[in-house]
């Protein structure tokens, strides 16, 4: 099934993200802490939103194999999705449930918004489904969810950046009609060199500006 993160989920999330490092081999790199995390979903205004899959019970529209559902028919979405309302969420457990089945995969995203044609999309940060699992349909399902929030919300599309040497992910993703964008590539300012740049915008002794922040 396919649910909303709660607050509950921080330490499993976090879990996946360094798996998720660990298989892009920058295991090392993952310096976030559950209270940054916390903090980005679930503070005042939250900086990215999360999904998590669970192994209650296969994908809808999964295979054995794990491939496409059949021809013609629509993707799955994971889970219980009722028509116009919102991915369940993380919370009290059903009676006669003593466990919360458990977080398999996760998918964090944020909305963005392009000047060219005025509407808004999301990109999607991160998306990771624990190897074990991997063929039951998570991932498709995961990336179904998102674009059903969307298609509900109004945005016009959904991205993501895929590293050169994934070819099974990239493979993943063209079955399922993506197609990456030629002609762009990512840039990036950090560390030092973003203090630098920010320092470029002080305003000299004297004179007052703006402060675009």
């Amino acid at each position: 099934m396919i649910r909303v993160a709660g607050p509950g989920d921080v330490e499993v999330v976090l879990e996946l993200v360094r798996a998720l490092a660990g298989y892009e081999r920058e295991a090392d790199r993952v310096a976030m802490t559950p209270a940054d995390l916390q903090a980005a979903l679930f503070g005042p205004i939250p900086a990215a939103y999360c999904l998590v899959a669970t192994a209650d019970q296969p994908p809808a529209g999964a295979t054995p194999d794990g491939g496409p559902p059949p021809s013609g028919g629509p993707l799955p979405t994971g889970g219980p999705l009722p028509s116009g309302g919102p991915l369940p969420t993380g919370g009290a457990l059903p009676a006669g449930v003593a466990h919360p089945p458990p977080v398999v995969g996760f998918a964090i995203w944020h909305p963005t918004f392009s000047t060219w044609t005025g509407q808004s999309g999301m990109h999607l940060i991160d998306l990771f489904v624990r190897p074990e699992h991997r063929r039951g349909g998570h991932g498709r399902a995961l990336l179904a969810a998102l674009a059903t929030v969307c298609v509900k919300r109004g945005y016009r599309r959904l991205e993501w950046a895929v590293l050169d040497w994934n070819t099974p992910a990239q493979a993943f993703y063209r079955s399922l009609a993506a197609r990456p964008l030629t002609g762009w590539s990512t840039w990036r300012v950090d560390g030092d060199a973003l203090t630098d740049l920010a320092a470029l915008g002080r305003p000299r002794p004297g004179a007052g500006t703006a402060d675009p922040a």
